[in-house]
């Protein structure tokens, strides 16, 4: 036998598995299905959109919008969950990603072990806002009131159990204040009560809040940044209002399944952070008073198991459980 045969059988061999792996390796080589679990419309829609767009644009496949509604992202997020850890099913997530897993009786998914961040993509204050006549101007002033004359106030949230809602309880574990806590089906109908008068302080995200903020129909009393926004520069932080170490955030991320490859993460987190840097992202995200944030998936872990961590806490001193 020539002695080069058996070495060209195993170059024969190896062929088709290498050839399989180039093919395994090439991503996307079909549409990828993006699940953002809200309707159309709002702050999670428009953000995946606006990335949904360029991952097409820089990828050379589709990225399909699919969006999802439902027991505040709860039904999106499980079918993300289980879909196939192949990188053509991804999902935008934002807070309530990691509350859910934690107020469920039977939570369907765990925020962390069930899912494999790609990069974190925008985040917002929280803000705590009040009709203009409220007499408080600032959280501060908020705070200085007799017990028994806020524990009347009716604040309104975006539901039990929602991300504003937490925030609310946290600062009631935090600071003592007790409101009359008012849970809507979303944040516009309480945003819309609060500017009609119909009760007095709402707890939302900033960009829900801006339109009614830029019109005067709701007046900001703090945020939950560590500093000033620069929308709102005259509008003071919760840790200013004295509420120590309080800075929380809506934010907005992008995750695929557990056990994505690892050139498909590579991918994706490359792809997404050069959309955020793109100027026309970065001043749509402007106008929504998001701020983007370039970075890679394990900057992203590192704030999913801090934010289940921060809720877990609330949790066991508020004992809430949906059905």
């Amino acid at each position: 036998m020539h002695p080069l045969l058996p070495v060209l059988a195993a170059l024969i061999a190896l062929a088709p598995a290498q050839t399989l792996f180039a093919a395994d390796s090439a991503y996307p080589l079909r549409p990828v299905r993006m699940i953002v679990p809200y309707p159309p419309g709002g702050g999670s829609d428009l953000t995946g959109r606006a990335i949904g767009g360029k991952l097409t644009e820089y990828l050379g496949q589709t990225f399909v919008i699919d969006n999802r509604p439902g027991a505040t992202g709860l039904i999106g997020t499980v079918i993300a969950a289980r879909a196939p850890a192949d990188g053509y099913t991804i999902i935008l997530a934002d807070a309530p990603h990691t509350i859910n897993s934690l107020v469920y009786a039977k939570p369907p998914y765990d925020a962390i072990r069930d899912f494999t961040p790609l990069n974190l993509v925008a985040t917002s204050p929280q803000a705590l806002l009040a009709n203009p006549k409220f007499s408080a101007n600032t959280l501060k002033e908020l705070l200085a009131m007799p017990r028994e004359q806020t524990e009347k106030l009716a604040m309104g949230s975006s539901g039990l159990a929602s991300g504003p809602h937490l925030v609310y309880e946290w600062l009631r574990i935090r600071s003592g204040l007790t409101l009359n806590h008012v849970p809507y089906k979303g944040g516009g109908p309480s945003l819309a009560d609060g500017a009609a008068g119909q009760i007095p302080l709402v707890m939302n995200a900033v960009p829900a809040a801006m339109p009614y903020v830029k019109s005067g129909r709701l007046k900001v009393l703090a945020i939950t940044s560590p500093k000033r926004h620069p929308l709102l520069p005259n509008t003071q932080t919760f840790i200013e209002a004295g509420v120590r170490d309080f800075v929380t955030f809506q934010w907005y991320g992008m995750l695929g399944p557990a056990g994505l490859p690892k050139h498909v993460v590579t991918t994706l987190n490359q792809s997404i952070n050069k959309a955020l840097d793109a100027s026309d992202v970065k001043e749509r995200f402007a106008s929504l008073t998001f701020d983007s944030s370039i970075g890679s998936p394990e900057d992203f872990r590192k704030l999913l198991v801090s934010e289940d961590q921060r809720w877990k806490d609330v949790l066991k001193q508020v004992k809430i459980r949906l059905d």
